[in-house]
């Protein structure tokens, strides 16, 4: 297939992507390659926890767990920078079967902060914490905290002087500064579908290059960039303030729900349509309980891939190109 649909895939089924945004001038053929490897990883990974028949939030964990240690991917480990030159982290996952959902926001030092998204829908009584209280929490749990420095990797510390620089540029000329696409994109996210029918959705992200006073995106938000139940499962990945006030995930799946629509022309219609009409870009990931499958995206490439029954990876970065195999 290309940018488009797959529609009726045999359970189990595990969908990903590593963010949209890619741009092929900034990417060079070993980046490339690397991040196809660590795309065909997190599929291997995912797939093999719906093999062992392990339910879809496992699946869904697995892989996301994977693109947050590789580097070419803005989450965790390859996490941008904010204004003051720290990486800051959100993620968040819902189980679509039972509407449980668990996230967290700004933290500093967990490892695999999809983990500890993970322990505030299983092990709490809420669904979001964010900042030191939940970094006190990972640790309660057992949850890996590792040093700051673990994070930075020097291409997205050039992406920062970049951006201070332009923003520099812009306030000494008094020139409105316009975020450069670059800056909003990147988050992972994975969704499944496991052999009992049911779905499970996850995203994480390192946010915002030069984001600062505490900005929040959509990927933590249950409904903006994360959402699943009994029908459809959504990861989103753009430019968060419009995912945002378009609770973007969540009305793809009513779209489906509620308004008895395809996936794929809810997908595109919420991806492709509203959110480029209100100002914002970016793509999104979708998967039916029927097997269908969706990937709309209205930038130059957005990093995606899925494992159906046969455990054979599929993987794509820009448009138009065939999901085939690694």
């Amino acid at each position: 297939m290309r940018d488009g649909v797959l529609v009726a895939l045999d359970a189990p089924l595990l969908v990903i992507h590593g963010g949209a945004g890619v741009e092929r001038a900034s990417l060079s053929a070993e980046e490339e390659a690397e991040a196809r490897k660590a795309l065909a990883a997190a599929l291997r990974a995912g797939h093999a926890q719906l093999k062992a028949g392990k339910p879809a939030v496992e699946a869904v964990s697995a892989a996301i767990q994977v693109l947050e240690d590789a580097p070419q991917f803005n989450a965790a480990r390859g996490a941008v920078f904010t204004h003051d030159g720290k990486n800051e982290l959100d993620a968040s996952i819902m189980d679509g079967a039972s509407n449980r959902a668990g996230a967290i926001a700004g933290v500093h030092r967990v490892k695999n902060p999809i983990l500890l998204a993970r322990a505030v829908m299983d092990h709490s009584r809420h669904v979001m914490m964010v900042g030191d209280g939940a970094e006190v929490f990972a640790a309660e749990q057992g949850i890996a905290l590792v040093d700051p420095s673990y994070f930075r990797t020097e291409k997205r510390w050039q992406q920062l002087q970049q951006a201070l620089a332009e923003e520099a540029k812009a306030q000494a000329s008094s020139t409105p500064l316009m975020l450069p696409g670059k800056a909003y994109f990147g988050t992972v996210g994975a969704l499944a579908l496991d052999a009992q029918g049911k779905l499970a959705a996850g995203t994480s992200t390192g946010g915002m290059t030069n984001k600062r006073y505490g900005r929040v995106g959509d990927a933590p938000i249950i409904g903006a960039g994360t959402w699943a139940d009994t029908r459809c499962a959504v990861s989103g990945t753009g430019w968060g303030e419009f995912y945002i006030r378009s609770a973007a995930a969540h009305e793809i799946c009513a779209r489906v729900r509620l308004g008895g629509q395809p996936l794929a022309r809810a997908a595109e219609g919420v991806i492709d349509r509203d959110i480029p009409k209100a100002g914002g870009d970016g793509g999104a990931i979708a998967l039916g309980a029927d097997g269908s499958v969706a990937f709309p995206f209205n930038t130059e490439g957005m990093y995606r891939g899925w494992i159906g029954a046969d455990g054979v990876p599929h993987v794509a970065v820009f448009r138009g190109e065939e999901l085939a195999r690694p």
